[in-house]
């Protein structure tokens, strides 16, 4: 064997025993987090049953993302943050899975309540005099406020315009202000 491969096979060991310790150190680390994490958990879910298994949860995604750990982090921060993600991602699905659609509902016939006014005569009169004040604005705070009303992010607009994000954010507001200035008799 010539002499660089030899040398290459001991770099290649060393890092394979320096990872194999890496790897048991932070299992090491993991475990000693346990009772840490379940206190955590415990103060999450307020129920053992379901502390334990957000503990159980935890532990593996954290096993399974160990790669993804960078060693200058705070390793019991970043495993109560994997924790706390993991809580309220199960949250949302709980919360998903429990809503409940009526499929026997007539929304045909459903009366729908007018809270808004605008169908109205005077709501609609009221909904001309806000796009009026709308169309009264500057260009350069109407045509931002106008894409965002529209429903584009803010970041769209900034790319649209070619203007940068902190211009678009800042128009937008003046736009708001002006508008709540003048439209002061319809809060």
């Amino acid at each position: 064997m010539c002499l660089k491969r030899k040398i290459h096979n001991l770099k290649w060991n060393k890092l394979k025993y320096i990872y194999k310790m890496n790897a048991l150190k932070f299992q090491k680390n993991l475990l000693g987090l346990q009772e840490n994490m379940m206190n955590f958990a415990l103060t999450l879910t307020a129920n053992r049953d379901d502390a334990q298994d957000l503990l159980q949860d935890t532990t593996l995604k954290v096993l399974g993302n160990q790669d993804k750990y960078v060693d200058n982090i705070n390793f019991k921060g970043w495993v109560l943050t994997v924790m706390r993600n993991i809580f309220i991602n199960n949250y949302h699905k709980v919360v998903r899975t429990q809503t409940i659609i009526d499929q026997n509902a007539d929304l045909y016939n459903l009366e729908m309540m007018s809270e808004s006014g605008f169908d109205s005569p005077e709501g609609s009169y009221q909904l001309g005099e806000i796009n009026q004040a709308i169309e009264n604005l500057d260009g350069e705070l109407r045509i931002p406020f106008s894409l965002y009303l529209s429903g584009y992010k803010y970041q769209e607009i900034a790319d649209q315009l070619a203007l940068p994000l902190g211009t678009i954010k800042s128009r937008i507001f003046f736009a708001r202000k002006e508008l709540q200035e003048k439209l002061k008799a319809y809060k």
